[in-house]
């Protein structure tokens, strides 16, 4: 096996205070990691802060940014936005549309060519590149450049944009993929048949460090006397927050008890007016501010379908908060079964049978967020996390798969 000594980690956004994501933060975390353990690691991204305009708000160029090197590369501004409305809106719909329809989708995604030239010009003095995750044009093309030392970190959903043939190339062509978890190992399997024998395969996940907080605090600063829901990350219908606050609705309307939901993070979603005064929202908080609303939650409910690990959901659990999770999203169900730190519900009536078994019975909440906390200590412990990752990379230069 040989070593990766010098890694690129290609991501559409750099993680920081301001930008929220899942799937940035995972990459910025590994790249930090790796950067920890010795390994000269070099960030390419875009001078875009914003996903939902794109723009440009940042200098390109490479500077230092923490303890790692950053490139920022500007994103193309000549995207035909109204031929990838038309091609994106028929694939959300389940519409199988035609290769050349997924490269127009793609050519007029979120791209940047400045990053992909440098790829194509420096690229050999990178001995692994990491990119994801797997939606954007921008991971596609740079997926390209230089296959056969490429992993992807796709944080891959059960969604129609999976199934594009694209997308099966890409993945068949890769050097091979560091998942988050089992199910979405399986997922990939399922869409894309068995790895091929040279390809590096191996479930990572992202390391969490623990913590410990008043878990009152949060509630006293905000002058909440009551049981409140948490939710925190984007508000958008694909992390399911409409089916939440739906749900808050009725649950207020048929039980005598003053629940309150607060929400960290960013998006704009309808609030009815009745329920608006009981929807606390907070937006951008520290980290400590986030974990101490985590502490003080009666659960940490997180509806999202489409999720490949549940990052927030991992943080509730070290709080020692349970989560409530929809059971159609597979990841974030599996992590409830495998830790029995949460619970899930499909439907309003199994949704309200949760919140009142956790407000009726303090021990049960009290055991299920112990139960979560010590699986994430086992399960996500740096350690365990950086060792998987580092072998994963010393096989793809190695050439071993897995």
């Amino acid at each position: 096996m040989g070593r990766a000594e010098h890694i690129a980690f290609v991501v559409p956004r750099l993680a920081d205070g301001s930008v929220v994501g899942g799937a940035e933060t995972l990459l910025r975390n590994l790249a930090e990691r790796a950067r920890a353990n010795g390994r000269k690691v070099t960030i390419l991204t875009t001078c875009a802060t914003s996903h939902y305009t794109w723009a440009n708000e940042l200098e390109p160029g490479r500077r230092q940014v923490g303890d790692l090197e950053v490139e920022f590369f500007p994103v193309d501004g000549d995207r035909d936005l109204e031929v990838f409305l038309s091609v994106q809106n028929r694939i959300s719909a389940g519409v199988r549309v035609s290769r050349e329809d997924e490269q127009a989708w793609l050519r007029n995604n979120v791209n940047s060519r400045a990053l992909c030239s440098h790829l194509a010009e420096a690229g050999e003095q990178y001995d692994v590149i990491v990119t994801g995750p797997y939606l954007f044009g921008l991971i596609y093309h740079a997926a390209q450049v230089h296959p056969h030392k490429t992993l992807l970190v796709p944080c891959l959903h059960d969604e129609p944009f999976a199934l594009l043939t694209a997308f099966k190339d890409m993945f068949a062509a890769v050097k091979g993929c560091l998942f988050n978890t089992e199910p979405e190992r399986r997922l990939a399997e399922r869409l894309y048949g068995p790895p091929a024998a040279h390809q590096v395969i191996s479930v990572v996940g992202m390391g969490l460090d623990d913590f410990s907080v008043d878990a009152g605090a949060f509630a006293a600063r905000h002058r909440i006397t009551g049981p409140y829901l948490l939710y925190s990350g984007r508000r958008e219908p694909l992390k399911g927050t409409p089916i939440l606050v739906d749900y808050l609705e009725a649950f207020r309307a048929r039980n005598a008890v003053d629940l309150k939901l607060v929400m960290t993070g960013s998006g704009d979603i309808p609030i009815p007016p009745d329920l608006a005064p009981h929807v606390i929202d907070v937006g951008f908080v520290s980290e400590t501010e986030k974990f101490e609303a985590m502490a003080g939650a009666l659960a940490f409910c997180h509806p999202s379908v489409n999720e490949s690990l549940g990052i927030v959901l991992l943080e509730a659990w070290l709080a020692g908060t349970p989560g409530i999770v929809h059971a159609h999203g597979e990841v974030l169900r599996f992590q409830c079964e495998r830790s029995n730190g949460g619970l899930w519900f499909k439907t309003y009536p199994e949704f309200e049978e949760a919140l009142q078994l956790l407000l009726s019975s303090p021990e049960t909440r009290r055991a299920l967020g112990q139960a979560g906390r010590a699986y994430v200590l086992r399960e996500y412990a740096w350690e365990a996390v950086e060792e998987r990752m580092l072998e994963a990379l010393d096989a793809a230069v190695g050439g071993v798969g897995g």
